[in-house]
């Protein structure tokens, strides 16, 4: 299957490059896989989407201020880091630019010495594998130096940090966002308990894929990167009683859809507590195995992102809904408008 086939041409000027005022009063285009209809609502619609006995699944990760920027100790040139990835307790992956200035023994500093990076070994594609020093607690000496990763293009500058975040973020590990669960709000999420329907977790850290484009020509040659993923026996208890008795599991987002599809199919649809690293690839001819329907927001032409919609509502459905999209002047990408992808009766 061609990487061609899920190509679009989209507008630059749909693409969002703020966030709304009010989360919740972003615009969601409904999609039915099974009678190709389409229908367009505000967000807030999704209330009368999910019944009780449903569940919605979301991910609780959390953004890190995971951009760096500081100067090489031998020659005061400009470097940015991004963080991708801990692979041990002061050990990172990262992307970094100028790479070419960055080679195995390179020190950069940070906020006039508050934080420290040698390069220890190259990494794949480019990256480069960082052994960081510092006083105190890691995390908040990021806080205190970092910048939100927001991806390359959005040109506007985020007035408000907590705006990349979704309002229940938690585990603190992500380069990006879950974007599919900015839409929410306390008040969205309280209506949707008191109507019946179960809340769930899963953690899922957007990492290094994100970053990368396909250059594969086709999907079958393609390799996704993996990212830590975490699921609670809680979650797990209330994901298997809900398919137990008939409800439907809705997925917010791709990274969630990820990280139930990873487990369940190991476990013949089952889901467990469970941790560790996923590469999974989801693309048309997948069969979904936990979720039922999905709520996400509109991705890049060509991304595995659009491959993986495809494989749960049908390509050309998919596409048929991105163009009414563009007709409608939805907006795009991270802090764009939402789809929800209606799951079967």
């Amino acid at each position: 299957m061609k990487i061609e086939e899920f190509d679009f041409e989209l507008p630059e000027e749909l693409i969002a490059q703020t966030p709304l005022k009010e989360r919740a009063s972003s615009r969601l285009l409904i999609v039915n896989p099974f009678t190709k209809e389409i229908e367009h609502h505000k967000f807030t619609q999704i209330i009368n989407e999910l019944n009780a006995g449903d569940c919605l699944v979301l991910n609780d990760t959390r953004v890190m201020p995971a951009r760096l920027y500081g100067v090489k100790e031998e020659t005061g040139a400009h470097i940015e880091v991004l963080l991708l990835k801990q692979i041990e307790q002061d050990t990172w992956e990262t992307l970094v630019k100028p790479a070419k200035r960055v080679k195995v023994g390179t020190t950069i500093t940070f906020g006039e010495g508050l934080l420290k990076a040698t390069c220890i070994r190259m990494g794949e594609q480019g990256g480069r594998i960082f052994e960081f020093s510092y006083d105190g607690i890691f995390y908040e000496v990021l806080d205190q130096l970092g910048e939100m990763p927001l991806p390359p293009y959005i040109h506007e500058k985020l007035e408000e940090r907590e705006r990349y975040q979704t309002v229940y973020a938690k585990e603190i590990g992500s380069a990006a966002a879950p974007t599919a669960g900015l839409h929410f709000t306390e008040d969205l999420l309280l209506q949707l308990r008191n109507k019946g329907v179960e809340i769930a977790f899963v953690t899922l850290h957007v990492g290094l894929g994100t970053f990368r484009p396909v250059s594969a020509s086709t999907i079958e040659e393609h390799e996704m990167h993996s990212e830590f993923y975490s699921v609670s026996k809680e979650t797990a208890e209330t994901i298997n009683r809900v398919k137990e008795r008939g409800g439907k599991i809705i997925a917010v987002g791709t990274t969630t859809t990820r990280t139930l599809e990873t487990i369940a199919s190991k476990y013949d649809g089952q889901i467990k507590e469970e941790h560790g690293w996923t590469d999974i690839f989801i693309y048309p001819g997948y069969e979904f195995k936990c979720i039922d329907g999905l709520i996400t927001n509109f991705h890049l032409p060509k991304s595995t992102l659009v491959m993986l919609v495809s494989a749960l509502a049908g390509k050309e459905t998919i596409l048929h809904a991105y163009r009414c999209a563009i007709q409608e002047n939805y907006r795009f990408f991270s802090f764009g408008d939402a789809m929800f992808i209606r799951p079967k009766g």
